[in-house]
Order: structure tokens, then C-alpha cells, then sequence
């Protein structure tokens, strides 16, 4: 149960840490961005507003707003009523001592204009009706803000008196609501917004990039490296994922070291192991060949000598192959003249060809061939595929040695007239004999081709690249 319970605890953290509840979390906040943004920003605002306009100053209008304006003068027309002319024009001056901003004008019952404080162009003398019309059409929502009333009670009297002022210097009637710094805190977080995003999506595609590249390198055996864990989340499980594959891979890798190592040491140990009897052997079949046998033993004496010497060739080839791979076999490369090299080796087989009954066509004439070789190593190379041509190919009783352009390259030419080795097969020969010769060629960047049928098989040596 305690195990159970650290388990749900890991999962549940875990799944905190995921980058799908964390994005989640993100789409939240957008789905949240109005109903929480919209107080913010008329709370912020407030504060703004009174911050920036606290300045000590008297922030009421002079002479407040139209609507007090309206009734001010509306109040002063009804205080006209039985009022002479000469009177009237005394109020009129009052208000205007009180109003310095603005114009004045009476218009009595006759249309006549009376007074104008101060003096205005566009005013008629005389009033007539189109007057009239005109003057109200051109004083709607107009600036200067204009106020006509009527003189006497109930505005009844059929004279009139105008004040206009200008606009600037009277309160708005709709207020600031501030729309402007709404527009531009909810813009500000809406950004606010997409960068958020932005890093959350730039920051997975930098962690990806990075466990690319770390995929990307490897040690001595070719096994990727292991990468450092991030967070825990979807990222950090593939993290911990390939790091576990590392682990199992380096694993693998040092079974498979150890599994190489015990093959060569048993391969060595066997090589020695079975000279001793061999060379015992080989002892007493040179005793057998002093003594007088018949036909039928003297053939199968010579039988049991030929298949221990190929035993024990095949030791040594075995023990040889087995320190070339592990790396103890060392080679040291010198300009050489490869034809005379292949001459030298010619000439110590020759009596064998002879014996086998095969006939030596030997052409390496000319200029010397120079190649980079170690001489011990390239006559090996020689010798095992001398030793292929009489074991595998006697019934030919032929073998070429010379040289011919392959693939543009001068190469050496090794031919027999045999009935082919694998000729299906895309293998460069058979056999440990073979594989020495392969790895000694490429560990002196040499290469080789081999050309097989019915008629026989050739086989190209030549330098790579």
C-alpha cells in the first residue's frame, strides 16, 4: 500500500509538470482574459486618473456644464417679466459682468435687437421670421453652445434673449470613460498573451532541439550519449526513455566485448592446444614414411600427411586471424615494388606448382609498381591465395600472374582456370584463408575484386580511393 501510495504521488506530480496541463493552463488564462482584465483595467484607469490629474488645481469647469447653463439662462428669462427695456439692458449687462466669455443679445417684441454685448457682426438689426429660422438651424449642436429663451414667465413674452459660449471652456455632457487606456491595457495583455505562448512553444523546440543534437553524438563504439534530464514532463520522459535505451545499448556493448574477448582467448588457446598433438602426429607419420608399406598404405600415408598439413596450416591461419582482430597484429607499411614482391612469392611456389601439375604464367615485366605494404603481410596475402589456386582449382593445372587496368586502377591479377568459387556469391573468397587476406588488404588500404564462372576465377588487387 505505501508503494501504491508513492506511485499515485509521482503520477499526480507528474502530470502537474506535463506540458499539456501546462498549455492548459495558458488556454485558462485566455478563456479568463475579459472578465478579469476588464476590473483590472477600470480599477487601474481610476487609479491612473487620479494620479495623473491630482495636480491641485480647480478641476470643475468655470461656469459647469450646458445643462446648468441652460438653466441659469432660462431662470434669467423668467425673471425679465415687466421688466422695461432699459432695465432688461441692465440685467443683460449684469450677466454679462458675470459671463465676460460670452455674447450677449436681446430682441424685443418687435424684432428689434436692442443690446449686443459685446457687439456681433452676424446679428440683424431687424429680425424677420426667415432671420429667425436661419439663426436657430445654425445654432444647433453648433460651437459656440447657444441658449435662447424667451422673456417673462412660462417664457411667453414675445421677445428673446441669446448667450453663446464657447465650447471649450464649458464641462462635456457625455463624460471620459477612459475607452482609450481600456483599448490599450487589454492590448497590452493581449500580447502579454501571445509572448507567453510564444516562449512556452520556443522553449519545447529549444529542449527538442538540444536532445537532437545530444542524439546526434557518439563515443569510441559508435552508442549515443547520454543526455542530461530536464523537466519532468513529456520532454523528460523521452529523456529518461532514450537515456534507459543508452544504458542497454552500453550494456550490450560491453556483453558483446566480453563475449568477443572469451571467442579470441578460446580461439588462441585452441590454436595451442591442438599444435602439440599435431606436431606429435606429424612425428609419427615421418616414422611411417621409413618403413615399408604397401601401395594402398604408402597412398593413404601420403593422404593423412597432406590433411595434417592443412590441419595445420588452418591453426595458424586461425591464430593469426585471431590477433589481427584483437589488434596485436601490427603492420608497418613501406613503399614497395609489389610485382617484385609477387615474383619473390612466385618463385618459392613454384616447385609446389610443379608437383600439383599446374603450369605458372608469370607477366610482371615493366616499370615497378610502388604500393605502400608491409612486406611480410602482403607475401601472406600472396601465399593464401596461392594455397586457394592449388586447393580449390589443381583440375585448371593453370595459374596467371600479371598485371591489367581495372576501374581505371592498375591492379595485380591472380588466375586460375578452375571450375569457380561461389560464383553466385557476392563474398570475397572462402574460408579463414580469405578473411586474413581481406582484413591484411584493407588494414594497408588496399582492396580487391574477385571475378568467378565455370571458366575459372580471377582476382584483382589494387589500391582504394
Amino acid at each position: 500500500m505505501k508503494g501504491m501510495k508513492r506511485r499515485s504521488w509521482r503520477e499526480r506530480w507528474f502530470a502537474v509538470k506535463s506540458l499539456k496541463n501546462q498549455y492548459l493552463l495558458i488556454v485558462l488564462g485566455a478563456f479568463l482574459f475579459i472578465p478579469i482584465v476588464l476590473p483590472v483595467a477600470g480599477i487601474a484607469y481610476i487609479i491612473y486618473d487620479s494620479v495623473v490629474n491630482d495636480d491641485g488645481e480647480e478641476r470643475e469647469p468655470k461656469y459647469g456644464d450646458s445643462t446648468q447653463l441652460k438653466e441659469m439662462w432660462y431662470e434669467a428669462a423668467a425673471g425679465m417679466d415687466g421688466l422695461t427695456a432699459d432695465e432688461i439692458s441692465g440685467e443683460m449687462r449684469r450677466l454679462y459682468e458675470q459671463y465676460p466669455e460670452a455674447s450677449l443679445f436681446w430682441v424685443n417684441g418687435e424684432g428689434e435687437t436692442v443690446l449686443q454685448l459685446p457687439p456681433q457682426s452676424d446679428i440683424p438689426l431687424k429680425w424677420s421670421v426667415d432671420d429667425s429660422v436661419a439663426f436657430m438651424k445654425r445654432s444647433v449642436d453648433s460651437d459656440p453652445f447657444t441658449v435662447v429663451a424667451f422673456l417673462g414667465k412660462e417664457h411667453a413674452g414675445p421677445g428673446f434673449m441669446t448667450m453663446r459660449m464657447p465650447r471649450d471652456i464649458i464641462r462635456a455632457e457625455v463624460p471620459d470613460t477612459g475607452t482609450p487606456f481600456y483599448l490599450a491595457f487589454v492590448l497590452i495583455v493581449f500580447l502579454l498573451f501571445i509572448t507567453v505562448s510564444v516562449l512556452f512553444f520556443r522553449q519545447i523546440r529549444r529542449r527538442l532541439q538540444r536532445l537532437q543534437q545530444a542524439m546526434a553524438l557518439r563515443d569510441k563504439h559508435g552508442v549515443p550519449m547520454p543526455v542530461e534530464l530536464g523537466q519532468q514532463d513529456e520532454i523528460g520522459a523521452l529523456e529518461s526513455a532514450f537515456n534507459g535505451m543508452i544504458g542497454q545499448l552500453q550494456e550490450s556493448r560491453r556483453r558483446q566485448g566480453e563475449e568477443e574477448a572469451l571467442r579470441k582467448s578460446l580461439i588462441a588457446n585452441l590454436s595451442h592446444d591442438l599444435r602439440t598433438p599435431l606436431t606429435v602426429m606429424n612425428g609419427h607419420l615421418y616414422t611411417l614414411t621409413q618403413e615399408h608399406l604397401s601401395e594402398r598404405g604408402r597412398q593413404s600415408l601420403a593422404t593423412m600427411q597432406e590433411k595434417a598439413s592443412g590441419l595445420g596450416e588452418l591453426i595458424d591461419n586461425l591464430l593469426a586471424y585471431t590477433l589481427m582482430t584483437s589488434g596485436r597484429y601490427k603492420l608497418e607499411p613501406q613503399p614497395s615494388d609489389v610485382k617484385r614482391l609477387m615474383r619473390e612469392s612466385a618463385a618459392a611456389w613454384y616447385p609446389v606448382w610443379e608437383r600439383a601439375g599446374i603450369e605458372a604464367d608469370i607477366r610482371l615485366e615493366g616499370e615497378p609498381l610502388m604500393w605502400e605494404v608491409d612486406k611480410s603481410a602482403f607475401q601472406r596475402i600472396l601465399d593464401n591465395l596461392f594455397q586457394n589456386v592449388v586447393r580449390h582449382a589443381p583440375q585448371g593445372r593453370y595459374i596467371g600472374l600479371y598485371t591489367e587496368m581495372r576501374g581505371g586502377k592498375l591492379a595485380l591479377v591472380v588466375a586460375d582456370r578452375g571450375n569457380g568459387m561461389n560464383g553466385g556469391s557476392a563474398s570475397k573468397g572462402a574460408g579463414i584463408g580469405m578473411a586474413i587476406v581481406d582484413y591484411l588488404l584493407s588494414s594497408m588500404r588496399l582492396d580487391w575484386e574477385r571475378d568467378s564462372s565455370s571458366a575459372g576465377t580471377r582476382i584483382y588487387l589494387f589500391r582504394s580511393g
